[in-house]
């Protein structure tokens, strides 16, 4: 199973073939446009299902399958924290619970970005659990920016997320530390220096140990389309 995540910076359906390459099974993309706007450039893989969610129809959260997997918004999700969905995955052999995450919410006057994250894994506890479970897409955070006072940030979020014995890829993969990470997933403004690592896949431990792969893309590759790059996570399943 291959799982890509990617802030696309709007008009996903003049992008999306750019990811047609990577022949991914669910691809997470923030900012993308609603289903009303999603007229595909010619030529373009079409999804077999999808998911969206948000108030902008040119800026939301849309979750894409390219396989047998089909997508079911839980009851549970709680809109005030909007585009951090709990979605039912399916495919008739493997179940799992996946949050889709855009971290990004301004009205939240407690903190638009890692703060949307901590809240809603501590709200929906009962469903992450250490197994069948993952957390991914744009985190909008990074362990840099803790402030030591303040109980919502990213190593707190990694530490809770720890206990439940669920783990970032890219850190397993790459043998990374948290704040110290090799392969930038943002350059603010575009620009090559400004180098930020924000985008995520957190998993249970099932899914760890089938880990295949984790790909990161380049800026020279990448900056044309977005701000951001790609994460690509591949799963032996």
């Amino acid at each position: 199973m291959k799982i890509i995540a990617w802030n696309c910076n709007m008009a996903f359906r003049k992008k999306a073939a750019f990811l047609d390459a990577y022949k991914a099974d669910i691809a997470v993309i923030s900012e993308c446009e609603n289903p009303e706007n999603l007229k595909f450039s010619p030529g373009t893989i079409l999804p077999n299902d999808m998911l969206w969610y948000g108030t902008n129809p040119h800026k939301g959260l849309g979750v894409f399958s390219y396989s047998n997997y089909r997508f079911k918004l839980l009851d549970c999700h709680n809109p005030l924290f909007k585009n951090i969905l709990p979605i039912a995955v399916t495919d008739g052999e493997i179940d799992f619970t996946l949050f889709a995450i855009w971290a990004n919410n301004p009205q939240d006057k407690d903190g638009q970005y890692v703060t949307q994250v901590w809240k809603a894994i501590h709200y929906y506890e009962d469903l992450i659990t250490e197994n069948r479970t993952i957390l991914t897409g744009d985190f909008n955070s990074n362990t840099i920016w803790d402030k030591p006072r303040r109980e919502a940030n990213h190593t707190s979020v990694v530490n809770k997320l720890g206990e439940q014995q669920i783990f970032s890829a890219y850190h397993k993969y790459f043998n990374q530390i948290q704040g110290k990470e090799e392969h930038p997933t943002l350059y603010l403004y575009r620009h090559e220096n400004k180098p930020y690592h924000l985008d995520y896949c957190f998993a249970s431990q099932d899914f760890m140990k089938v880990l295949k792969s984790v790909e990161v893309g380049t800026y020279r590759d990448w900056m044309m389309y977005s701000d951001h790059i790609p994460l690509i996570i591949n799963f032996n399943i």
